[in-house]
């Protein structure tokens, strides 16, 4: 080698090793102790501005445990827990900083309280193999609002770009474990999630974000386990989650219910939803939970392009809920929803689902705003049973303005779905059964137009009134299905304007009627 290089390795390597050593700031370098008796907020926020001042880089919480208020995150840099680290909130809440972001949403209309926090920041990640605990048991739930506001957040980001949280567990937020808002090229991998210390311990919740992956994450929370919200204009858009293993004692993954901007573009896969190994502590919800797949626009957003596929569920109630409402909440004083959004262009395959409860699940619009162009295919539902005749007879309110949950309807008229307001619905090869006797059909269409149902399986029970009941829809087709079990009729048309019905080629060996009754007053049968 030329003397000349041999000089530019050595200045090289020289300029490098001390860059590597002037990015590393240990906080205890700065003054914390790693005594949980002793407040560490003003050594971690030291350590920090310095960093950022200097250019970024990484600061460093070594083993052992500490506690701190309130800690702002700056550009530029990476917050590491080492193995062994636990990063403990304070209990007391004058050690929080009251912040009022810029950025107008939902839920920054007032000054709320946080343990991590950033706002317009880019380059910033919290990483390492440590634990964040927010011992959020300490706060008690004073109103119905007040998260945020008298018990903190975790982790909150807001307007800020280029943020990575990457292989640390959080455990035991005041309220929602992690909220990013309006945020943009976010990544947040192989984070492990316990929150189940206290009312509304979301596991995370992304809020008007776009440009995200979610992968390798496991949750286990009180509320609702990965949630996509719109509390503003802003749309989540551009969104892919994979990966995951969620408990949610509410609704594992969910579209809603904030929902001013909407929802596009959203991919969602190889996920598992399962309950809880643990019974207590509880707060709200139940020990099933309420739906595993929840898509809800009902403040006046748009909801399109959502892909769910390759999702095994275990439990839930109501195991797949869509819904569009108008609820109009505003994401403003002064600013009124004066309009229905929409819900359309969802497609869901390869989801197998066993011990799901009574209730059904559902897909509904609202009188004149249908929900359009939703495919389901490869669907598997086992279902826990026990639906009457009085369940089928039931008739189901429209609560146009009610809070969307999978619950809301109460028991449905469908043991497998209950469809309502909606045009242009695709299903094939969507099993259907349950482990009791159930005397519901398993799919129950009401105003439903131009839609396809192909390939069904499903378990029959003698004493049913039919396996498929039809009020009010037109363009329907059914094809290509098999009934397992004895059934008084394939499909039933309640006389009320049904039209141009076609049921062609079924297996339907112990059913006693194809269609009853045969003919319709405002159109037609086709029978093959």
């Amino acid at each position: 080698m030329r003397p000349s290089n041999i000089f530019l390795t050595i200045f090289l390597l020289s300029i490098l090793s001390s860059n590597l050593w002037a990015k590393e700031y240990k906080i205890t370098d700065f003054g914390a102790v790693a005594d949980t008796n002793i407040l560490s907020t003003q050594a971690i926020q030291k350590a920090i501005d310095l960093c950022s001042e200097n250019g970024g880089g990484q600061v460093i919480i070594p083993a052992g445990n500490y506690k701190t208020g309130t800690i702002i995150l700056k550009s530029n840099v990476n917050f590491h827990l080492e193995n062994g680290a636990v990063l403990y909130g304070s209990k007391s809440l004058n050690d929080y900083i009251k912040l009022k972001p810029e950025y107008i949403s939902l839920r920054t209309q007032e000054a709320t309280i946080q343990l991590i926090y950033a706002e317009s920041v880019e380059n910033v990640s919290i990483t390492g193999f440590g634990e964040i605990n927010g011992q959020g048991s300490g706060f008690k739930k004073l109103s119905w609002n007040d998260e945020g506001i008298t018990r903190p957040h975790l982790i909150r980001f807001i307007t800020s770009k280029n943020v990575t949280i990457e292989n640390i567990s959080l455990k035991n937020s005041g309220c929602w474990m992690q909220h990013y808002l309006a945020c943009e090229k976010l990544q947040i991998r192989g984070v492990r999630v316990f929150n189940r210390n206290n009312y509304n311990n979301d596991a995370l919740d992304l809020d008007g974000c776009r440009n995200v992956t979610v992968s390798d994450f496991i949750s286990d929370s009180d509320d609702d386990g990965i949630t996509l919200k719109s509390t503003s204009p802003k749309p989540c858009e551009n969104i892919a989650i994979t990966n995951c293993v969620i408990s949610s004692r509410c609704n594992a993954i969910k579209l809603g219910t904030e929902s001013n901007g909407g929802f596009k573009n959203i991919s969602i896969s190889n996920c598992v939803v399962k309950p809880s190994e643990i019974a207590e502590p509880a707060f709200f919800g139940n020990k099933n939970g309420a739906s595993a797949i929840a898509l809800e626009i009902v403040d006046g957003g748009i909801m399109e392009g959502i892909s769910v596929s390759n999702i095994q569920v275990d439990g839930t109630e109501a195991p797949i809920f869509i819904r569009l409402g108008n609820r109009a909440r505003s994401y403003q004083k002064d600013v009124v929803i004066d309009h229905i959004g929409t819900l359309g262009n969802i497609g869901m395959s390869n989801i197998r689902i066993k011990n799901a409860g009574k209730i059904g699940s559902s897909i509904t619009g609202l009188p004149g705003f249908p929900v359009t162009n939703i495919r389901l295919s490869n669907i598997v539902m086992d279902s826990e049973g026990g639906g009457t005749l009085d369940d089928l007879k039931k008739e189901v309110e429209e609560k146009p303005k009610d809070y969307p949950d999978g619950n809301m309807f109460g028991t449905l008229p469908a043991s497998g779905f209950y469809i309502r307001h909606a045009a242009q619905i695709d299903f094939d090869g969507v099993q259907i059964s349950s482990s009791d006797r159930d005397l519901r059909p398993a799919l129950y269409l009401d105003d439903v137009s131009q839609s396809n149902f192909s390939n069904l399986q499903i378990q029959s029970n003698e004493g049913n009134s039919a396996n498929i009941w039809l009020k009010n829809s037109r363009d329907i087709v059914f094809k290509e299905s098999v009934i397992m079990g004895k059934s008084t009729c394939f499909v039933k048309l309640n006389r009320v304007k049904n039209s141009n019905i076609s049921i062609l080629n079924n297996v339907l060996s112990d059913v006693t009627n194809s269609v009853l009754p045969k003919k319709n007053s405002k159109g037609c049968i086709t029978l093959k």
